[in-house]
């Protein structure tokens, strides 16, 4: 195939293009699920029901015009290069940024290679001797990112694309309040968009991780929790009472020193965050809570978040 050609046709740069080609190989990809059960497999992945009728529209049925020849192989060698790298835990791009507004095809060409994926990381989770509901839990995340994308108005998936490599090659695991990542040798704690982060909830979810990985992956030895997000920022603690719930869970950490630029754009993810948009103005932004004024005070002053990071032993 000549690369230029499909990179040009998917809209993307060619070195993308090439990076799939060279990192999916010749290796095997995975099928997706049968039209008929995709229904149910999407409702338990909590994918509301407007995200869901996208999904199905576009789906890659054999005869379907929405789907080119490079969109195809496009799929397909994103299965596959996911798929092998099974059980890692790295940040992994599956596949190019693409043009969303060329119809479902093309807006959820990660969610069909998620939904490949699925069977094949159940598999894994089996083998490693992970409860079903733990799996559907952290799969579930799926639903979760595309309502917040959806909210975004197509501004979340980019980010979000890579983000749910993680969970289908069994590098994520969501256990109460908190969804706990293997790394090399600490466990990163990442924080959904799933309720009030209270001290009890996140206690919890500590706790269960803490029994989850030695019964689960006894190979592999952690020594520490630690995690990187704007959450750790300790200007917040200028803003924010000193027992609330995100002040409450910075004290659990100790901070690295900061180095600038340390991470993503905390600027960009506290309004990705707490507003869900990168594109509306500071002074139309809603204040309501004290985290929302907060962020949008200090911006507007001028100054700009952190992004830390913390740890603090198992």
């Amino acid at each position: 195939m000549n690369l230029d050609e499909t990179a040009a046709r998917l809209g993307a740069p060619v070195a993308d293009v090439e990076r799939v080609h060279r990192l999916a190989g010749d290796r095997p990809s995975a099928p997706l699920p049968a039209r008929a059960d995709a229904p149910a497999i999407l409702d338990r992945l909590a994918v509301r029901p407007d995200d869901a009728a996208e999904i199905m529209a576009g789906w890659p049925d054999p005869d379907s015009p929405l789907w080119t020849p490079e969109l195809r192989w496009l799929l397909d060698r994103t299965i596959a290069l996911v798929r092998a790298d099974l059980g890692g835990y790295g940040w992994l791009a599956p596949g190019p940024e693409l043009p969303r507004d060329r119809g479902p095809a093309w807006r959820h060409l990660y969610v069909y290679a998620y939904l490949a994926l699925v069977d094949v990381v159940r598999a894994y989770h089996r083998a490693h001797g992970v409860a079903d509901a733990v799996s559907w839990a952290t799969l579930a995340d799926l639903g979760r990112n595309l309502a917040i994308d959806r909210r975004m108005r197509g501004e979340g998936w980019p980010v979000m694309q890579a983000w749910l490599t993680l969970h289908v090659r069994g590098s994520l695991y969501e256990l109460g309040r908190l969804q706990h990542h293997r790394s090399d040798s600490a466990i990163e704690l990442h924080i959904p968009d799933a309720g009030p982060l209270t001290p009890e909830a996140v206690s919890a979810s500590l706790d269960a991780a803490r029994a989850f990985f030695p019964r689960h992956f006894p190979d592999e030895r952690y020594a520490a929790f630690a995690c990187g997000s704007w959450l750790l920022d300790p200007q917040l603690r200028e803003y924010l009472p000193a027992d609330s719930n995100i002040i409450r869970f910075q004290r659990r950490f100790e901070l690295e020193p900061y180095q600038e630029p340390d991470g993503p754009d905390a600027d960009v993810e506290v309004l990705r965050f707490v507003f869900r948009t990168l594109s509306t103005p500071l002074d139309a932004l809603p204040r309501r809570t004290v985290l929302q004024r907060a962020a949008v005070d200090h911006l507007t002053a001028g100054r700009h978040w952190q992004w830390r990071r913390g740890r603090f032993p198992i």
